[in-house]
């Protein structure tokens, strides 16, 4: 008899809660993270709601196109880590991430930034760049807490007003952004006069200069 072929299992779903618990790892400091980059997930595996106790959340470097519902179940995290996926949004339940120190979002396919994210009261770093965004929602001003800002390689043609309002910010990158090129600095000629004058009203010294530069003239239109 012919060999039955295996059904193609999507990757989020074949990893198991035990291939999850796995991957907890302790950090320097005392906390649990759960790492799960690299693992080629199309999807955030449903198997990890399990552990959502964990400290921090590492879903870099995968295929990842959307957040589940689920995703607000880790409001313990502090640090979430989505760098280098296919997202090309996020949910408004991000906003309900309270502890939430750390945000990285970069080299995705982001378009805009919910207004959720500003709810983020204990956010201190926010990575977006590498992405597509054109503006941020003004709720991001309200992120007080935040220290620094990554916006590198999107579409900002400005910066963003609500960056104004973040008090604690020391840094904001904004490297390779299509920003208009300064105005062209117009050159201020000064007009150059001259003034006619007898040769008797000047003294001996003036009027030798006036010979040198009325020879310096000729010369220079000869040439």
């Amino acid at each position: 008899m012919p060999k039955k072929k295996k059904a193609n299992i999507p990757r989020s779903l074949a990893f198991t809660s035990g291939m999850a618990l796995n991957c907890v790892q302790p950090t320097p400091d005392g906390r649990t993270r759960l790492n799960l980059s690299f693992k080629e997930l199309d999807a955030v595996p449903p198997s990890i709601q399990k552990l959502s106790r964990v400290d921090e959340l590492i879903l870099s470097r995968n295929l990842i196109v959307s957040l589940p519902d689920f995703i607000h179940d880790f409001n313990n995290i502090q640090v979430l880590d989505l760098h280098s996926n296919y997202l090309e949004q996020i949910p408004p339940t991000i906003g309900l991430l309270k502890n939430l120190v750390v945000l990285n979002l970069c080299n995705n396919r982001l378009t805009q930034v919910p207004k959720q994210l500003g709810l983020l009261q204990n956010l201190q770093m926010l990575y977006l760049g590498l992405n597509r965004l054109q503006m941020l929602p003004t709720a991001i001003g309200n992120l007080k807490e935040l220290i620094y800002i990554g916006l590198s390689d999107n579409r900002f043609s400005s910066v963003p007003k609500c960056l104004a309002n973040l008090q604690k910010l020391e840094k904001v990158n904004l490297d390779r952004n299509p920003f208009p090129p300064p105005p062209d600095e117009k050159k201020v000629e000064i007009p150059r006069k001259f003034f006619l004058a007898h040769a008797r009203d000047l003294c001996k010294d003036c009027r030798k200069n006036c010979k040198l530069d009325r020879y310096k003239m000729e010369e220079t239109t000869q040439m």
